[in-house]
């Protein structure tokens, strides 16, 4: 596990290096990417997390869901099963609040529950992945205990990881638990595996 905090570090630097205008000119391409994914393109219900970080800007991505009719829901720090995630509807109307981590995200509405198995996409984040589709998060394992169906069966919502070009390294140390991913989107290309 320590060998991984050098590639977190690292990569971090490198996606907060990034200026204003190189983020922006992700994002859109970004969009673009996605737009062109058929399994994006018929998606219905995505769920989608707020960038912080440096992470590759969303809310492009989220208003171009919205335009396409998709309805989109954010994560949530599950309020009484540790480690895990509830997914909310949002929309441009949604209040939102800063968790334990300073990550935005809606305030707790029961009634604003979205079912995992009713969603048809996760995007998920990433601190860094390689060829092979592992991916390196930030070590909290919440999106990997939530794909966990998905590793096993390859049901549920698809999870697709979407991040900076520079987040990709060549080869990840990766643990049983990890949940490689099928598909991930920077914004010149598409990696399918």
């Amino acid at each position: 596990m320590t060998s991984r905090r050098p590639i977190r570090q690292s990569i971090r630097q490198a996606r907060n290096a990034l200026s204003p205008q190189e983020q922006n000119q992700a994002a859109e391409d970004l969009v673009l990417q996605c737009a062109n994914d058929p399994y994006i393109q018929n998606a219905k219900s995505i769920a989608i997390y707020l960038s912080v970080d440096g992470e590759i800007n969303t809310s492009l991505l989220i208003k171009w869901c919205w335009q396409q009719g998709k309805s989109v829901s954010l994560p949530v720090i599950h309020p009484f099963s540790k480690g895990h995630l509830l997914f909310l509807q949002y929309n441009q109307d949604t209040p939102l609040i800063l968790n334990r981590y300073q990550i935005p995200e809606p305030k707790l509405d029961k009634t604003q529950v979205v079912p995992v198995n009713d969603l048809d996409i996760i995007i998920t984040p990433l601190v860094a992945f390689d060829q092979t589709g592992n991916r390196l998060g930030m070590g909290g394992g919440y999106y990997d205990r939530t794909l966990v169906n998905w590793h096993h069966s390859q049901t549920g919502p698809m999870p697709i990881g979407i991040a900076h070009t520079c987040q990709q390294v060549e080869l990840l140390p990766s643990e049983s638990w990890d949940v490689p991913l099928p598909k991930i989107i920077t914004p010149n290309r598409i990696w399918q595996w």
